[in-house]
């Protein structure tokens, strides 16, 4: 007997483009309350971006959310939910401009200011990593590549990403990814993947992020990375403000250029929290059929 079809329409949306332009697109699905968590990655897969958010009611918060990559569920994700946000708001769906999110990882407050939609992230922890030679290797570096005093850390603000300084603009250009080894190593330190980073930009940092374990091999916008990096920029490199603006998917191919804006609240010197955030332009509507 054929299974029966389901056409679940899903919304492509821009997040973090900058200028109105580039950003990284996510797919949103709206009243997912009946999908199944193999319906969800089923169409993950079919639109086929890095993540796709599925909105459904929730009994804490004022939306619950579930992330989804072509190949897993994934805790948060900065990009698909500034693109929730974002839609939410411009549907008149979302009225006010605070809100929350329901996640398998607890629940996170969102902030809307005008356009952008900014969420909110847990304090940093950092973790130094032992084998930092075979990271540089993954990436076709050597030791002459990487910012001098800057090192070279893990760091988790509701996910962990290995945040790899890098001496120049050129440099973070020209990396080539090994992308079985950054996937061996990303699951060996039980990372989402690779943020490499420069401060030789006209933005406070300009990243590039690798995931080959969550089937990405390179992402336009990143989240729940630029939120550990806005950290790590206070933290490590002492540089003494609260608001970060970091550029991603400048050396993409075709370039995809974002802006991801992080705010840290600061408490006697100490993050105590963080929001990152950007704007989500709605790019097109796909319609996928699934098996019920």
């Amino acid at each position: 007997m054929e299974k029966s079809k389901q056409k679940i329409t899903v919304q492509i949306l821009n997040a973090f483009a900058e200028h109105g332009k580039g950003g990284n697109p996510a797919g949103v699905v709206l009243n997912a309350d009946a999908l199944t968590d193999k319906n969800k990655l089923e169409i993950a897969k079919k639109v086929g971006l890095s993540e796709t958010a599925f909105v459904s009611k929730s009994t804490t918060d004022d939306f619950k959310l579930d992330f989804f990559t072509p190949n897993k569920q994934i805790a948060h994700c900065g990009h698909a939910t500034v693109a929730t946000f974002s839609y939410l708001k411009q549907m008149g769906i979302l009225t006010k401009n605070s809100s929350s999110k329901e996640t398998i990882d607890g629940s996170r407050k969102i902030e809307i200011i005008g356009d952008l939609a900014f969420m909110e992230q847990l304090p940093p922890k950092y973790t130094e990593i032992s084998d930092k030679q075979a990271v540089l290797q993954s990436l076709g570096l050597g030791t002459a590549d990487v910012l001098p005093n800057a090192p070279m850390l893990s760091v988790h603000t509701g996910n962990s990403f290995l945040l790899i300084p890098v001496k120049n603009s050129e440099t973070l250009k020209n990396i080539v990814p090994d992308f079985d080894m950054i996937h061996n190593i990303s699951d060996e330190l039980n990372l989402i993947g690779y943020y490499a980073f420069t401060i030789d930009t006209s933005y406070d940092a300009t990243a590039r992020m690798f995931g080959p374990r969550y089937g990405i091999l390179e992402e336009a916008g990143t989240g729940m990375a630029a939120g550990p990096l806005g950290s790590y920029l206070f933290d490590i490199l002492k540089q003494q403000k609260s608001t970060f603006h970091i550029q991603q998917g400048k050396y993409m191919v075709p370039p995809s250029p974002s802006l991801i804006t992080v705010k840290l609240q600061i408490e006697k010197e100490e993050i105590s929290g963080l929001m990152a955030g950007g704007i989500g332009i709605l790019n097109k509507q796909l319609v996928v059929e699934i098996d019920v």
